[in-house]
């Protein structure tokens, strides 16, 4: 029987709201362990990990904003966030990228006996990265790994058949990996159908696992600029994400923070 995500709205955690979207005020290790017990729970969900282009995006992308207004948990990727919340009335406590989750939860699941399904990536990315999950975690269960072509318009035709193969192995944690906005509005599309399997959007977290794509050192991310080392190394593709699209997110910040300041004076 396919049951129905936990709603967003049932979360006991704080959660700021920025822009169109709430995140969760969570640390790493509590993220890890929130994300454990709702695999645990069999009651099926989805994470999101949030990010400056996320907070951009859902202004004009309805779809997206949807897909993000039903996710189960959703946790900050992005330090310009992390320093904006702390301006704001729900401080994050740190940057949780949802590359840096695979790992720790890999871990979990072999400790728990998980079966995992990985999905997206280039052709044989995921099946590198399940190889290479088996090797360096004998408990963990990889059932399964797929690279379909999706189109958000498809529709059922052509989201049942990878459905139909996710759900034929049952696992407990589905890892996405299709690239935002698209593995957002994918999951909510079809969440409902994934039963009890809990599903994270992780971006480019198999690329940087398999060495296929190259990741910000990790002082570089602290800092906050791992969007510019990823400019620099794909400009082609990340110029107007980062240039164009993001250089909106001050103005969604300054919104914000006139909002909260006029509901004050309000008072």
């Amino acid at each position: 029987m396919t049951t129905a995500h936990a709603p967003a709205a049932a979360s006991p955690r704080p959660r700021l709201s920025i822009g169109h979207l709430a995140i969760d005020q969570l640390t790493f290790p509590e993220a890890v362990q929130a994300i454990g017990d709702l695999v645990d729970a069999h009651q099926g969900g989805y994470v999101f990990t949030a990010n400056v282009d996320h907070v951009v995006l859902a202004e004009t992308n309805t779809r997206f904003r949807d897909a993000y207004s039903k996710a189960t948990i959703s946790v900050v990727d992005g330090m310009p966030i992390v320093w904006a919340s702390r301006m704001l009335d729900v401080p994050l406590p740190e940057r949780i990228a949802g590359s840096d989750l695979i790992l720790p939860l890999v871990k979990l699941g072999a400790e728990r006996k998980w079966r995992i399904f990985l999905l997206g990536a280039g052709p044989g990315v995921a099946e590198k990265v399940g190889r290479q999950f088996q090797a360096q975690y004998p408990g963990i269960e990889v059932v399964g790994w797929d690279s379909p072509m999706v189109n958000l318009d498809a529709g059922d035709a052509q989201n049942d058949p990878i459905v139909a193969k996710i759900r034929e192995q049952d696992p407990h944690l589905l890892f996405v990996a299709l690239g935002s906005p698209k593995q957002e509005v994918w999951i909510s599309q079809v969440a409902q159908k994934l039963g009890p399997t809990v599903a994270i959007g992780i971006g480019a977290g198999f690329d940087f696992i398999a060495g296929t794509a190259k990741r910000a050192p990790e002082w570089i991310a602290k800092a906050g600029f791992e969007w510019l080392y990823r400019l620099t190394n794909e400009p082609k593709r990340l110029w107007r994400r980062y240039i164009l699209n993001d250089s909106q997110f001050g103005v969604i910040l300054l919104r914000e923070l006139w909002q909260r300041t006029s509901g004050k004076q309000g008072e």
